[in-house]
């Protein structure tokens, strides 16, 4: 009898899920609505939008879904270029879990073409899903190789596989993939001769579907699956002689239902309830039941059904004492299974052949042996193929991790330069910075002491002028007022002459002459009295200051000072840097603060506080966010130096005020 078995292909489980979130590039309703005929067009134009689209999780996950679809229409060889294209799009995204998904969908697609390639592509999905701590990802593909080696004949490393996912889910509440394990497990030891065993997990499975049951699942789904799992246990029944065991149960299903709603599984139930009863002694019915259900699996092309309903005609045929038809039966039978190359029933129909066919039983007998032989040969090979593909996978992981860790080494020493070439250039620029305002202070220094020179030098030349005014003064008063006193004493002599005529001349020139000394004596008197602030007074150097940048600023400035204040009294240190401090405030006024008007203002409050205040009506600026220039710290610097206060209060539209303060 045949085992049935449907493969857990999770294609189908992600299928539905993801229609309900991806509608804008895939329909599904509108797909499973389409003919048969139209199902692949419209994929093939879902699959011409997407190579205009970016690389995103909907075009990843659109690309799954196409290649699910064209999976169930038996397109496998576009479902894996559209596999691989999600495999590549989702590595370039780092997408683990679409990653995962689409290294099982390729091995899907090569499940049955290419054993080796779909185990190693359900390896590498194991191994991401370990990562992920997925334990249902893990168990499906433990699942999934199991399937792979239970075709290849494998049953050792199959069941192993399989103990393996069941113990992934102890805890799991996917029981559909439990009912596949315990399916899979039964088919396994049904292969060991294990029946009760075998039995055992089918009955498992059994549960499986109760708990599908409740959860909800679909009825139809379910109502298939108890039908496979009632195949596989009667299946049992006859393998341990139980025939009426297999009849009674096969016969409980509702065979009309069934042929309506699912040919393949109703001609699979109608060839073992045939094939039970031809083992029972029943021949009623049974050549009949054989044909139609080879006719129905005959019209859907199912190889393998084909195969075993071959085999059991030609059982049957043997056990009518019909051997030509019993022997051309089992001729096709060993024909399909070497084409599908099922080495089971190539060994069961060269051994039926070998005891019907007389004449070739030696060759028969010769083909089952080279045939055995080849087999356990193929099988030890399969063993230690899949044995090198783990052994392969883990010296590449092995070999990535070593890589993995040098490049990590490389990264790290990369680093490492890197941040020291950034110290050694940091380094070199405070040095630079600091060689900078060095000079910029030396420069600083020379100025200041320039000032002073230029300071002293015209004290001197004040003095200068001050003696050279006097001398001057002494002259006229000393040399030329006398002499011009001696004539107007001479002229008074005329005086005796009396003349009105010679009176009235003496008198013009008497008066002249006083005049003359009066003009002398008040320039005698400006000359010597000349003032220390003339050219020395620091107000005049002020004046000049703040007056001169009406010749190329378009802001009036205006000087206000304290006209008795005493600035001989005050240490040069101090007029110094005050100038210094002023000089640099109007440079920022015409720079920056765009101003109408600056008012400069210097006065003393008490009899030791020096005020200076500067205030313009520019547009300002926020001074908790604004990164004082150089120009800001020098005049604070300044003020900080005399131990001085330094202030400035600024608003964005409301201009700017400095105010320096010392305590002389």
């Amino acid at each position: 009898m045949l085992p049935l078995f449907f493969f857990f292909s999770c294609q189908k489980n992600d299928s539905d899920a993801y229609a309900k979130n991806n509608t804008i590039l895939f329909n599904k309703s509108f797909f499973d609505a389409l003919e048969k005929n139209k199902k692949e067009p419209y994929l093939d134009s879902i699959g011409d939008l997407l190579e205009s689209k970016e690389n995103d999780s909907i075009v990843r996950e659109t690309h799954l879904k196409v290649a699910t679809e064209y999976y169930y229409i038996n397109n496998l060889e576009k479902s894996l270029s559209f596999s691989l294209k999600a495999l590549q799009l989702s590595k370039q995204a780092n997408d683990s879990v679409r990653i995962s998904k689409a290294l099982y969908y390729v091995g899907d697609c090569y499940q049955n073409s290419k054993s080796d390639s779909a185990y190693f592509y359900y390896l590498q999905a194991e191994k991401l899903y370990h990562k992920m701590n997925d334990y249902d990802g893990i168990a499906r593909m433990l699942f999934n190789k199991a399937y792979v080696l239970f075709y290849d004949g494998n049953y050792v490393e199959c069941e192993v596989e399989i103990s393996k996912a069941l113990q992934y889910l102890k805890n799991s509440t996917n029981h559909r993939l439990i009912y596949s394990c315990h399916t899979l497990m039964g088919n396994c030891l049904e292969k060991f001769v294990n029946y009760d065993e075998a039995l055992r997990y089918h009955n498992l499975a059994l549960l499986d579907l109760e708990k599908l049951r409740s959860s909800g699942e679909d009825k139809d789904l379910i109502h298939n699956y108890n039908l496979i799992s009632v195949i596989n246990i009667c299946n049992l029944y006859d393998l341990k002689g139980e025939f009426s065991k297999s009849i009674e149960k096969l016969q409980s299903l509702r065979f009309e239902d069934l042929k309506k709603k699912s040919p393949r599984l109703y001609a699979n139930a109608l060839s073992n309830l045939a094939y039970s009863k031809m083992k029972n002694g029943d021949y009623e019915n049974v050549e009949s039941m054989l044909f139609e259900s080879l006719r129905i699996v005959d019209s859907i092309g199912l190889t393998s059904d084909i195969l075993y309903k071959k085999i059991h005609l030609g059982e049957y045929f043997l056990t009518q004492k019909d051997t030509s038809k019993s022997i051309q039966n089992l001729k096709e039978a060993k024909q399909l299974a070497i084409k599908i190359k099922n080495s089971n029933e190539i060994l069961a129909s060269l051994k039926l052949l070998s005891q019907l066919d007389k004449k070739n039983q030696l060759f028969y007998a010769n083909e089952y042996i080279k045939v055995s032989d080849s087999i356990n040969l193929v099988q030890k090979n399969a063993h230690n193929k899949y044995a090198r593909i783990e052994y392969e996978t883990s010296r590449i992981e092995d070999e990535n991790k070593v890589l993995t860790k040098n490049n990590f080494y490389i990264l790290i020493i990369s680093f490492v330069l890197v941040l020291i070439l950034i110290v050694i250039i940091v380094l070199r620029y405070l040095k630079y910075r600091n060689k900078e305002l060095q000079f910029f202070k030396k420069q600083q220094s020379a100025n200041e002491e320039i000032y002073e020179l230029l300071t002293e030098q015209n004290k001197k030349i004040d003095i200068a002028k001050f003696n050279e005014k006097s001398r001057i003064a002494r002259e006229l008063h000393d040399g030329i007022m006398n002499k011009i006193y001696g004539v107007r004493m001479n002229l008074g002599f005329f005086n005796s002459l009396t003349d009105e005529e010679t009176i009235e001349k003496r008198k013009i020139y008497i008066s002249e002459l006083q005049n003359i000394e009066g003009e002398l004596r008040t320039i005698s008197h400006d000359l010597s009295r000349g003032s220390f602030f003339d050219g020395n007074d620091f107000n005049v150097l002020l004046t000049s200051l703040v007056e001169n940048q009406k010749e190329f600023s378009s802001t009036h400035f205006k000087y206000v000072n304290n006209e008795i204040f005493e600035w001989d009294t005050v240490q040069n240190i101090y007029k110094i840097n005050l100038y210094r401090i002023i000089q640099e405030a109007i440079l920022n006024v015409n720079k920056y603060a765009n101003a109408k008007k600056c008012i400069v203002e210097i006065q003393k409050k008490g009899n030791d506080i020096l005020q200076l205040s500067i205030t313009d009506d520019g547009q300002g600026f926020d001074v908790k966010n604004i990164k004082g220039g150089i120009g800001l710290n020098n005049m604070k610097e300044r003020a900080n130096s005399l131990k001085g206060q330094f202030s400035i209060t600024s608003k964005i539209g409301e201009g700017t005020k400095i105010e320096v303060e010392f305590n002389l």
